[in-house]
């Protein structure tokens, strides 16, 4: 068995993580600081967003050095005493790779800009139309153009996320070599894991207007991307059987993802893709206010369930991560049921068939910031969509009530360590305002808890590792069509794992299709459950049962 399956992947945004230095922004020696935290949490792999140099215009998902620490992060030194401090406690490091685009401030393409042929081959420019517009009317994810026009060169080239994130053109094959060089870097100074941002974009199709929607269907899941993917497997990160790779999957499809994380496709370990966190949006538009489709939830969650494990592919299962916003604010209850929902949610991820992902804080069941004006937030995309929106004749307020709820930002909130006001994050000025409720949610009033959210996430992890089930377990829906229950049954070689969670704060009935007979409650959110064939199911009530033969 691959020993991911039974690993649980912790994710740290460096940014907002500790600062040691007190100059507002998290570094690796506040990661190192916090390892043994980790280590008790039971984590096996930390994955660190980008912490290369960068402009920082998207917190660091704008490389313009990828073999180098960004000062502000620390040094190399540093990064290897994390490693080295890391494997002493049974931790191995997951290092995010942005390989689609670069910052415009690395030397490839400024050399572009200079007039380099050789380096402008290294993004995709093209001549406007001619009347001089635009190539296409492709959109940023970011919004406005995904073209951005240099004067010197009489050219457009493509950013399909900021206009200082220039696409790499992934048909060169000198930027595949390039890139492959770049991982066999990382994997020298003992990394063991990968993580591949938005890698399905990399292979671009017809560059051609869309009149059906934002051009994203001439970019998503390329022609050629499997041929890369293999190619980059071979070249680096297959040469170490240790390694662990997940793909950032974005607007994927399942079919893609069963080539992508295949166990014998020869790609990627596993994937992320992201139509559950699509269920409070209309279509594919984020910025609205429109209830949960609980439905369409457990289908899309069962159907992934279901399809990867059809073709021996696998997921990584996951609510959270520094582009969502807290899930137990999203899907839970901030108030009287924060404790019941937070640790409902994590065991309905815990529990399934894949390798489960925390998300900093998400183990303290931290919780959207709730700015309420525009200079608190820092993330590019909300400013960009709040002008948007104003511009579309949304009231101020009717923008701000959006951006408490799909803002990332959200989820970049410094690390609630502590009661100070700080949080035990910074001596100075945080970076991104700390939440005010760290006086109630942070790690040092959690650790030592046997009924806190961090021990039940404790438990959860350990559960993974104990019962083979968890891992290699196949996967049932349980009554996909109750209107406030979400249930799954596990089987494998003897063992049988139930998870029933109501989703709700409202009591509900639930009737299980299956006998009870000879299951135990494994773990629950509530000390007194006691499960039933017809089953009163209290406010967000979760209960994992567990029968051997």
């Amino acid at each position: 068995m691959q020993d991911f399956k039974k690993s649980v992947v912790y994710q740290i945004y460096p940014k907002s993580f500790l600062d040691t230095n007190g100059d507002g922004l998290g570094d690796l020696q506040g990661v190192i600081s916090k390892l043994d935290y980790l280590q008790t949490l039971g984590v096996d792999y930390i994955w660190l967003t980008p912490f290369f140099v960068s402009p920082q215009n998207d917190n660091g998902y704008d490389v313009a050095d990828y073999r180098a620490i960004d000062p502000r992060y620390g040094t190399m030194a540093d990064f290897e005493d994390l490693v080295e401090e890391a494997g002493r406690r049974n931790i191995r490091v997951m290092l995010d790779m942005v390989f689609n685009h670069t910052s415009t401030y690395h030397q490839w393409f400024q050399k572009a800009l200079e007039g380099d042929s050789v380096y402008q081959d290294y993004y995709i420019f093209r001549p406007g139309k001619a009347d001089g517009s635009a190539p296409t009317n492709w959109e940023s994810k970011f919004g406005g153009s995904a073209w951005e026009y240099v004067p010197s060169l009489g050219k457009y080239y493509l950013h399909l996320f900021d206009k200082t994130q220039a696409d790499l053109n992934w048909e060169n094959p000198a930027v595949r070599r390039e890139v492959a060089d770049i991982v066999r870097f990382w994997m020298v100074k003992g990394v063991k894991g990968f993580r591949f941002d938005v890698v399905n974009l990399i292979s671009k199709g017809e560059y051609a207007d869309d009149f059906q929607g934002d051009g994203r269907r001439f970019y998503t899941d390329g022609p050629r991307i499997h041929e890369f993917l293999k190619e980059l497997n071979r070249e680096s990160f297959g040469q170490d059987s240790e390694i662990i790779t997940v793909g950032e999957m974005s607007s994927t499809s399942m079919e893609n993802c069963f080539q992508y994380a295949g166990e014998q496709s020869g790609e990627l370990s596993m994937v992320f893709s992201f139509h559950h966190l699509k269920v409070d949006f209309m279509g594919n538009e984020k910025w609205v206010i429109v209830p949960t489709d609980f439905g369409k939830l457990k289908d899309i969650l069962f159907s992934w369930q279901e399809g990867m494990a059809a073709h021996s592919a696998w997921n990584a299962v996951f609510w959270c991560n520094h582009d969502q916003p807290r899930v137990v604010s999203r899907f839970g209850d901030e108030g009287e049921y924060w404790q019941q929902s937070a640790k409902m949610l994590a065991s309905i991820v815990h529990g399934m068939r894949g390798t489960p992902y925390v998300y900093q804080g998400e183990e303290l069941g931290m919780t959207n910031a709730g700015f309420t004006r525009l200079d608190q937030y820092r993330d590019v995309e909300s400013l960009n969509h709040f002008r948007i929106l104003r511009d579309k004749g949304l009231s101020e307020e009717s923008v701000y009530n959006i951006l408490k709820i799909h803002s990332r930002d959200n989820s970049r909130t410094p690390m609630q360590w502590d009661a100070t006001p700080n949080g035990g994050f910074t001596t100075g000025e945080p970076w991104l305002s700390v939440n005010p409720n760290t006086a109630r949610i942070n790690a040092a009033a959690q650790t030592g808890d046997p009924d806190s959210i961090f021990s039940y996430y404790q438990a959860l992890i350990r559960l993974r590792k104990e019962y083979d089930v968890f891992a290699l377990g196949d996967f049932a829906p349980l009554t996909p069509e109750h209107p406030s229950v979400l249930a799954y049954r596990r089987r494998w070689n003897g063992e049988t794992l139930l998870c029933v969670n109501n989703f709700f704060r409202k009591e509900c009935t639930w009737t299980c299709p299956e006998s009870l007979e000879g299951f135990r409650v494994l773990l629950s959110n509530y000390p007194d459950s006691d499960p039933a064939q017809v089953w009163n199911l209290r406010p967000y009530e979760s209960v994992l049962l567990l029968k051997q033969n």
